[in-house]
């Protein structure tokens, strides 16, 4: 595979680019800085494709694609594949209440790669034993989000970050991210 390389580099490396949230149905589109993404943390702090660098495992996985062909300079729709861990779920990226921590795709700017707009999933109804009529906007099992975007003809990267924060049925942990990386070909 050509990208595995490029996707490797930039496991490793963060990189001095910029980062982007990609805008969703209903807000604005915001740059961050990379160190502020996660604000008095690293970057990244797993790696693919499930055991952060400390040891300890994530509770998502980004799936696939790995690799893409789009056509050149036209706009095209993508899904990106993910899985939360068995008996545990995440907040959808729209969750009911304003104190809890959405699910967020966060994408660095590359030349020649538009990605314009994510669209995620609505999220299944779920309540917690202790509070039946608290009722949470979650992803569970696999969900797909759906990436637009456009490309000029050759070779790029789509690289980013999904943040998620993981819950059980007790109690949430605090929240991670986990690298998305996929070679886009452009013809």
């Amino acid at each position: 595979m050509i990208g595995r390389a490029r996707t490797r580099r930039f496991l490793t490396t963060v990189g001095a680019g910029r980062w982007r949230l990609v805008p969703l149905l209903y807000s604005a589109m915001l740059l961050l800085p990379a160190s502020h993404v996660l604000s008095g943390g690293p970057l990244f702090a797993q790696t693919i494709p499930s055991v952060s660098r400390s040891g300890s495992k994530t509770s998502v996985q980004f799936l696939y694609p790995e690799q893409i062909s789009v056509p050149a300079g036209k706009p095209f729709s993508t899904d990106l594949h993910f899985r939360v861990d068995p008996g545990l779920h995440i907040n959808s990226h729209s969750p009911h209440e304003k104190s809890l921590i959405p699910t967020n795709l966060l994408v660095v700017e590359e030349p020649g790669l538009k990605v314009q707009s994510v669209d995620f999933p609505v999220g299944a109804e779920y309540s917690f034993a202790f509070s039946p009529a608290e009722k949470l906007s979650i992803y569970s099992d696999q969900f797909v989000l759906r990436a637009h975007l456009t490309a000029e003809r050759g070779e790029h990267l789509l690289q980013g970050v999904l943040r998620y924060q993981a819950c059980d049925s007790n109690s949430c942990y605090p929240p991670k991210t986990i690298p998305v990386a996929i070679d886009v070909i452009a013809k």
